[in-house]
């Protein structure tokens, strides 16, 4: 499967590998998330042993586009990213996010969704929607299991980026390697991961889901009431219109609390 955006390349020791290729900063707009999720349709039609999930060029993502996040845009830019990720995170696959440079917003986002994530030591972190006066609700439904509600909120109150030694010590990222050394380190757990039984593998996956604090029923629960307040209550302020507004005309917000 290949678009002028994502494709995906197959080995035959049954490997694949998902691009994201939209320079420079591979930035997902609509149809970059389209292309997604007919992406993971595909390889849930067909799925590989182990999936790695890259970006192309200097970055793995910086996000998804500001200006899909305007009130005649949003509703769809969230169902297809959502459902992109949720496409992708629901695969038999192991995947693995393979990080470097920026990995921020909807990019983090993105590799969160992958079962590990490995990341050379250039790459950066961060959800930065509250400075654009929203906040990501697949990281706020996600990461409590993942991070815990304290570190979650450290991350998304606070906007800042990290770097991949501090994602390491929190959990989010598997593995950190020298920038130079990525795709070595790719190749070698992509070898390891592939001399896996397939069955045990995805049996493995599933105890893990079963033994986390928040199941897979109890993510969509989640991840549909951090989409309501989203676009029922979140949309409707003041100061994310303001917020989205400013960055896009490249100025201070000037928030009016409400």
């Amino acid at each position: 499967m290949t678009t002028e955006t994502v494709r995906v390349e197959r080995s035959d020791d049954g490997v694949a590998t998902l691009w994201v290729d939209r320079p420079p900063l591979n930035i997902l707009d609509l149809d970059t998330l389209a292309a997604l999720g007919e992406a993971a349709a595909a390889l849930a039609a067909d799925p590989p042993r182990v999936l790695v999930v890259r970006g192309a060029g200097r970055c793995f993502s910086a996000g998804v586009a500001v200006e899909d996040h305007t009130p005649d845009k949003i509703g769809l830019m969230l169902e297809r990213f959502h459902g992109a990720l949720e496409g992708l995170r629901k695969l038999p696959s192991v995947t693995v996010a393979a990080v470097h440079g920026h990995c921020l917003g909807g990019g983090m986002e993105l590799a969160a969704a992958c079962d590990l994530a490995i990341a050379g030591d250039d790459a950066r972190f961060g959800q930065p929607e509250v400075k654009l006066g929203c906040y990501p609700p697949y990281a706020a439904a996600l990461y409590p299991s993942l991070l815990g509600p304290r570190v979650t909120l450290d991350l998304l109150l606070t906007g800042r980026t990290i770097d991949a030694a501090e994602a390491r010590a929190i959990g989010f990222v598997s593995r950190v390697v020298p920038a130079g050394g990525l795709d070595a380190a790719v190749e070698e757990m992509t070898g390891a991961l592939g001399g896996l039984s397939a069955e045990v593998a995805r049996l493995t996956q599933q105890a893990v889901a079963a033994g986390t604090a928040q199941g897979a029923a109890d993510l969509a629960a989640a991840l549909a009431e951090c989409e309501r307040i989203y676009l029922e209550e979140l949309a409707e302020t003041a100061d994310m219109e303001e917020g989205i507004a400013a960055f896009l005309d490249k100025r201070p917000p000037a928030w009016k609390h409400c």
